[in-house]
């Protein structure tokens, strides 16, 4: 790490293990996982990379164990390779913030090793719905308050960003994904198009493509392993496929 002395002889990487589908995850993260002693992450995490785990020390934990499960690697890799597994890229939703903070003031080499997001894979599998300013909101609010996940929304629909939506429902959360829907009508037509994808790249996947006044519709398929892509004002369907167009059309002729 550039500007600092590191003495141990461990280290830890931080793997974004991409979306699920293991064609979907990198070079780069297997590579980690396949030199780490020690292995660690969320129980569906590792079970996505269970082949990688031959002869090393597993030790997945559940959701809610995030601090403890930063905890426990930053301290093995005093001595220790280790991998802490996370889904997707482990910058977005990840693990990587709370490790960082846990081993603030500690001397520990960390990498953190970039992967294929959900989002990505819903996008790719939906067409090409991201190629101009998006954001990417989870409704989840265990850690974020809901009344400022609610200004959230408010911002992104009306300043008209293609919005994404990560952890829309839970068993605890039924209404929150209603209630996003509810907010973002007040500034989108009904028309506008909208992506539903289900475990993406996995076993089970599902992409849907429907519209804005049609989407509750669908609430069925949706849960913590959905994301949600809401076109903007510009956004188009092409047969099953979402397009929203970058602006090409306005400078070129095609």
């Amino acid at each position: 790490m550039e500007g600092s002395q590191l003495h141990s002889q461990g280290k830890l990487y931080i793997v974004g293990i991409g979306p699920g589908g293991a064609g979907h995850m990198t070079g780069r993260a297997v590579a980690a996982i396949s030199e780490s002693e020690y292995v660690l992450g969320n129980s569906t995490y590792m079970q996505q990379v269970k082949h990688l785990l031959g002869g090393k020390k597993a030790m997945p934990s559940g959701m809610g164990d995030e601090v403890e499960r930063a905890k426990r690697a930053v301290g093995l890799a005093s001595s220790h390779i280790v991998s802490l597994v996370s889904g997707g890229d482990a910058n977005v939703y990840g693990m990587a913030g709370i490790v960082f903070e846990v081993a603030a003031g500690i001397d520990v080499d960390i990498e953190v090793v970039p992967g294929v997001t959900a989002l990505s894979a819903a996008s790719a599998l939906l067409g090409a719905p991201l190629v101009t300013d998006f954001a990417v909101i989870s409704l989840s609010d265990l850690l974020t308050p809901w009344e400022k996940i609610v200004k959230r929304l408010e911002c992104a629909a009306s300043s008209d960003f293609v919005i994404a939506i990560y952890n829309p429902k839970s068993r605890g959360r039924s209404t929150h994904f209603a209630g996003a829907v509810e907010i973002i009508r007040k500034y989108r037509a009904g028309t506008v198009p909208v992506g539903i994808v289900k475990n993406a790249t996995r076993d089970g996947e599902t992409a849907i493509v429907t519209t804005l006044d049609r989407v509750l519709e669908h609430s069925d398929v949706v849960d913590m392993s959905t994301t949600i892509i809401i076109g903007n004002s510009e956004s188009m369907m092409h047969g099953s496929r979402i397009v929203t167009p970058r602006g090409y059309r306005n400078k070129y002729e095609y």
